[in-house]
């Protein structure tokens, strides 16, 4: 199924989408990113998304070349493109936005001042659903062999484009053929997993890696912290350590495209009773609604 991309306010297609090799977002990683998706075709969480692109902007020094209006705009555009492009085939289909800022061209030295226009690529396409059995069924995840970027070295907080410690893990799970894979940090202490956050529950309470641990400030686990008490669940940042993920009666993980996914076992360990608890399954149920509600309002 294609895509639309939006590159520098142009739109094309997927073949015609190309950026200058000279980019420094292609030669070294500079650059940052967001992925949104929407719910009955409007974006979700779109503010929140805005507002870490604009910090992780900030953490590289990087200059964003327009203001938020004009992004939600670009990003409506693209989308409308998409809709009467490669997605007038599939109506129903809700949508994947990236939005990519990057250094742009430059003389290839490691000099920021070299690269006068940061360039701001924006993709869009259909959101492939998850299978049903993923949610029903529950999900294995092994625990990586990477140890998660030392927040002194590229601090996870940044969403950067330079993704290959993110890939590397992922790979590794693939090899194993498990859906994540879960990451410490230098300390020895979960961190997150390579494309979304971790969260354990013990005796009703459910624990995430605090921000400190290492992690990217994931915009779907903070929109958990936020409804968990709507949905009658004690949620609490803190230290999780790898005997904590064995040991709990459920596990789950969370990001922007996959929602809430229970996690039933780590490498050849089972988790809880094998299926996906009943907290996973109530804050599933309250994400969704809630995610429903609110983009209908919108409409």
């Amino acid at each position: 199924m294609g895509a639309i991309v939006s590159i520098n306010g142009r739109i094309c297609g997927e073949q015609e989408a190309v950026i200058s090799v000279f980019d420094h977002g292609f030669l070294f990683g500079d650059g940052i990113y967001e992925v949104v998706r929407t719910y009955n075709r409007q974006l979700f969480l779109l503010d929140r998304h805005l507002r870490r692109l604009r910090e992780s902007a900030r953490m590289i020094a990087l200059e964003i070349p327009h203001d938020d209006a004009s992004l939600e705009k670009a990003m409506r555009e693209a989308m409308a493109a998409w809709t009467t492009g490669p997605g007038r085939d599939v109506p129903a289909a809700e949508v994947y936005v990236r939005v990519m800022v990057t250094r742009g061209p430059g003389d290839g030295t490691y000099d920021g001042a070299s690269c006068p226009d940061p360039g701001v690529v924006i993709i869009v396409k259909a959101l492939a659903p998850r299978p049903p059995a993923v949610y029903d069924s529950g999900v294995r995840v092994v625990m990586a062999s990477l140890v998660r970027n030392h927040p002194g070295s590229v601090n996870p907080l940044i969403k950067s484009n330079n993704l290959l410690n993110n890939a590397l893990a992922m790979r590794e799970a693939i090899r194993q053929g498990a859906f994540e894979a879960v990451l410490k940090n230098y300390r020895g202490e979960i961190a997150e997993c390579s494309q979304s956050n971790v969260f354990v529950v013990r005796r009703g309470v459910a624990t995430t890696p605090a921000l400190n641990a290492g992690l990217l400030a994931g915009i779907t686990r903070e929109f958990i912290l936020d409804v968990a008490e709507e949905a009658g669940v004690a949620v609490v940042p803190g230290v999780v350590q790898e005997e904590d993920l064995y040991a709990a009666d459920e596990a789950f993980l969370t990001s922007t495209t996959r929602e809430v996914v229970p996690i039933v076992r780590v490498d050849e360990r089972v988790i809880g009773n094998g299926v996906p608890g009943p907290i996973t399954r109530r804050l599933l149920h309250v994400y969704r609604q809630k995610a429903d509600l609110m983009t209908r309002s919108a409409l």
